[in-house]
């Protein structure tokens, strides 16, 4: 199913995830699936697509600049129960962060599902910019979130 993603910024320090999970929990917004990666790694990859690209968007000092700045930060990627106040919060408190529609999709809790799926992406040429899940017992299905580069062409796998 096509779900609304938000991607946000924290400061990389203590506090700061207990901080944006205490603001849901008071208004009653629920964290249903959340990564966290350092966004230095968030960086390197626009370091990469700029090499693909050979464009130089900014000057070398810049991505330096930017390089050291963002070890500062983490990259926030998160699905809520509620994608409209959660929104809503976190522009009321300022937050820095941008929504992206994903594929959330419950699988069973066996080996093989995962390659299932991630072959059925393939074999209809979505190619998956990322992807991550959990599971909170050995009997329940298993939450895997999946970022497509064509979400349209993706959701069309999952409706039939």
């Amino acid at each position: 199913m096509v779900r609304t993603e938000i991607s946000l910024f924290l400061k990389n320090v203590p506090g700061e995830l207990g901080k944006l999970a205490t603001l849901f929990s008071e208004e009653k917004v629920n964290i249903d699936a959340l990564t966290i990666q350092d966004a230095s790694a968030y960086v390197q990859q626009l370091f990469r697509a700029r090499g693909k690209s050979l464009k130089r968007i900014a000057s070398a000092a810049s991505y330096n600049s930017m390089s050291k700045d963002s070890s500062q930060y983490a990259l926030i990627r998160m699905l809520t129960d509620n994608t409209d106040k959660a929104v809503d919060l976190l522009s009321q408190k300022n937050y820095i962060f941008d929504i992206v529609p994903v594929i959330a999709v419950r699988l069973e809790n066996r080996p093989g599902e995962l390659a299932k799926m991630a072959t059925k992406f393939g074999e209809e040429g979505v190619n998956i910019n990322y992807v991550y899940g959990s599971v909170s017992s050995p009997d329940e299905k298993c939450l895997f979130v999946f970022c497509p580069e064509d979400i349209n062409l993706a959701s069309k796998i999952f409706s039939d």
